[in-house]
């Protein structure tokens, strides 16, 4: 099934006041196993993760989407008129279908008419993490959060090498240990450079440049910038020293189904 909601929250048990795991964007696809109620039980196909979502945010059958937003967020239109109701909002990341054009505006299979600068082609990429997660900078931190309206550490290093072509798993410490080369001697001075992911054991966060880390956190409750060596302390208190830092060499992971994927 598709997901035809503006995100879909996942959650650790069919209750709408049960822990939120994860988000499943607008357009992702997910694998029904059963249902409970207003519940179903879900696996993503993205990233395999489970959790029970509203059956109502989900729709069958499946459209091949053509491209994926790459605004912040943007709003659905109920016509091709930006004076026209919106369905609701729809955050970076989302894939669509699009069927036709007219008055600046693409007509989804799903999701309603769309600003057309608001999106690009499915295989259209960026080519900067850093940057498209700096465009989250001060968004709320949501735990389980994948869209701009919240999101959490995982959810937010996801989405921005999701932008660039690149698929990376929901967890932290499957990101340590499935995802690019580790940076001998990270904190060295210099060591690092701007992509850089820096973990702890349950966090993570992304480089600016070899002294400046960008990071959704529970200390600001947002997606904040802070130098790593105010950081580390801090964070120690709560996660311990840093269990390291990887390299993701975007040009080859780009656009393929990671290894972490296909073997799990």
């Amino acid at each position: 099934m598709q997901v035809s909601a503006g995100v879909a929250a996942l959650r650790d048990a069919p209750r709408p006041d049960a822990e939120m795991v994860t988000q499943a964007l607008h357009g992702e696809t997910v694998i029904l196993f059963g249902e409970e109620g207003e519940f179903g039980l879900v696996q993503m196909e993205r990233d395999r993760y489970v959790g029970w979502t509203l059956m109502d945010a989900l729709s069958a059958p499946v459209s091949e989407p053509t491209h994926r937003v790459s605004a912040l967020r943007t709003y659905a239109y109920s016509q091709p008129h930006l004076k026209s109701a919106p369905f609701g909002l729809i955050s970076m990341g989302s894939a669509v279908t699009v069927t036709s054009e007219e008055n600046g505006f693409l007509k989804t299979t799903r999701g309603g008419w769309l600003t057309k600068g608001h999106v690009q082609p499915i295989d259209s990429f960026a080519d900067d993490p850093a940057d498209v997660a700096l465009r989250f900078l001060h968004s709320p931190y949501l735990w389980g959060g994948c869209e701009s309206l919240g999101l959490d550490c995982t959810g937010l290093t996801r989405a921005a090498f999701l932008a660039c072509g690149v698929t990376l798993p929901r967890d932290s410490d499957m990101q340590f240990s499935w995802c690019g080369e580790a940076v001998a001697d990270w904190n060295a001075p210099g060591a690092l450079k701007r992509n850089d992911l820096v973990f702890w054991k349950g966090h993570v966060g992304i480089m600016l440049d070899d002294k400046m880390l960008l990071h959704a956190n529970g200390y600001h409750m947002a997606v904040a910038t802070e130098p790593l060596l105010m950081a580390i302390p801090r964070i120690a208190k709560e996660y311990g020293e840093p269990k390291g830092a990887r390299r993701i060499d975007i040009s080859k992971e780009r656009g393929r189904v990671p290894d972490w994927l296909a073997t799990n």
